[in-house]
């Protein structure tokens, strides 16, 4: 696992100047809720000044950061990194763990962030490593267009799983219902064609949004194509239909001056099978493989005593 391709993006400023002014009631709300009225744990160590050490017991990639300095911000902790953001954590037999970084405060105040730190930093650095593994196998194989997420994040905490694929160094794909229209199967069949899925959705969104259609043969992909569609997604093609229908639609659609239409790949992709579906003349091949059901990175946090 080497250095992330997060490295380009933080070339061009920092991943955490992309949060929205809000995160920090974010971070708030879920410190209220859990300590939500008596903190008892807090009342048995007190508020003698304490240094804690964050431990990375697993490898992987940290990602996070900017979550977990903001919790013990508001706890009137500081917290002191030895590595940045997007770096290769590696224990080893020789030293199982790894020191992350070092958070002083008042002991109370460092164990009431150590839960929701450790539960970002676990969840936010399993995702990064996830997207790393998955970017480097395709690289690996000779695939130059964009691995891509899906909307496929967990409910309240999007913001942290959007955020730990970029630091992983893939696409993020649209973050909600309002950044692209993706138009999919229930939506054709709710208005009775593509082209009246395409029209509809063009009315609102206007020359400044992207429109993707979702479809299941080539035919549907050159009637999308035809609508006006940015986008167009193959849904369950299996590995060798993908590669045969992207060679043709590409060519079709350079013939026919539509060279401009993306061609995305999706459905059940990851790092067993996605070496079947890749080919250049797939734009962007998008998985919730890579953050919806990844393994942690193991982390803990211990007084220094």
């Amino acid at each position: 696992m080497g250095y992330t391709a997060a490295a380009a993006a933080a070339e061009h400023g920092a991943l955490a100047h992309l949060l929205p002014p809000d995160y920090k009631r974010t971070i708030a709300s879920w410190l209220h809720e859990d300590c939500p009225s008596f903190d008892y744990g807090g009342f048995v160590v007190g508020e003698e000044v304490k240094t804690a050490t964050l431990y990375a017991k697993s490898s992987g990639i940290l990602a996070g950061v900017p979550f977990v300095d903001e919790i013990f911000h508001q706890l009137n902790c500081t917290i002191a990194w030895g590595f940045r953001e997007g770096a290769a954590l590696a224990p080893t037999p020789d030293q199982p763990r790894v020191p992350v970084a070092a958070i002083t405060g008042p002991a109370r105040c460092i164990l009431l962030g150590e839960r929701l730190a450790l539960n970002i930093l676990c969840r936010a650095s399993g995702i990064a490593t996830a997207c790393d593994n998955l970017r480097a196998l395709v690289r690996s194989h000779g695939y130059k267009g964009i691995l891509a997420g899906t909307r496929k994040t967990t409910p309240g905490f999007r913001l942290v799983e959007k955020y730990a694929m970029l630091v992983g160094g893939v696409d993020q794909h649209r973050y909600d219902l309002s950044s692209m229209v993706m138009l999919k199967d229930n939506h054709v069949w709710s208005t009775g064609s593509i082209e009246r899925a395409v029209g509809a959705a063009r009315s609102v969104v206007g020359f400044s949004g992207k429109i993707e259609v979702e479809v299941g043969s080539e035919e549907e992909a050159c009637e999308a194509a035809r609508a006006g569609a940015d986008v167009v997604m193959l849904d369950n093609f299996g590995g060798e239909g993908v590669r045969v229908a992207a060679e043709r639609l590409k060519r079709k659609w350079r013939d026919e001056g539509k060279g401009h239409v993306l061609l995305e790949c999706s459905g059940g992709l990851g790092e067993k099978n996605v070496k079947e579906y890749l080919c250049n003349d797939i734009d962007i091949i998008s998985t919730s493989s890579i953050h919806q059901s990844t393994k942690h990175v193991d982390f803990s946090l211990k007084i220094d005593h």
